[in-house]
């Protein structure tokens, strides 16, 4: 037996659609195999099980609220810019300095983890320097050197 579906999405976080959800229960409910559903609609076994569960107990099917949590940094394009000229201005500063001066301008607290993840991660700024290299012994030239 073939099932026709889509795989609908809401967002990249894995929150399925309530019509996706709604169409892999019925498929369960119609005898169709759980290996077969958990294949078809990409979706794991434990969240199909949760699914029927919440079916058997008369519960909606619909997806719930985001439990995350707000976001204190880069939550506008505007913060992205206003992060992206704080780093231009104070190339050398540290973390802390960073999560300091934005509380400053902002007024927001920032931990060390946080200005971290959004100066790496979410606009790709890195702090790499330039690796120092000793100089080599054979081109130092002075009075034991045996030129002179």
């Amino acid at each position: 037996m073939r099932i026709e579906w889509s795989c609908e999405k809401i967002s990249s976080m894995g929150i399925y659609s309530k019509e996706l959800r709604i169409r892999a229960v019925d498929a369960v409910e119609r005898g169709i195999p759980r290996k077969d559903v958990v294949e078809t609609f990409s979706v794991s076994l434990t969240t199909l099980k949760r699914w029927l569960r919440k079916r058997r107990n008369g519960e909606d099917l619909s997806p719930g609220t985001s439990t995350g949590r707000k976001r204190h940094i880069l939550a506008t394009a505007e913060e992205r810019w206003a992060l992206w000229e704080q780093l231009e201005e104070n190339d050398d500063a540290t973390l802390e300095r960073h999560c300091e001066i934005w509380e400053e301008r902002r007024g927001v607290r920032v931990s060390r983890s946080a200005m971290s993840r959004a100066i790496r991660h979410k606009l790709g700024w890195t702090y790499k320097k330039r690796r120092w290299v000793p100089p080599s012994e054979t081109k130092i030239r002075g009075p034991l050197s045996g030129s002179a």
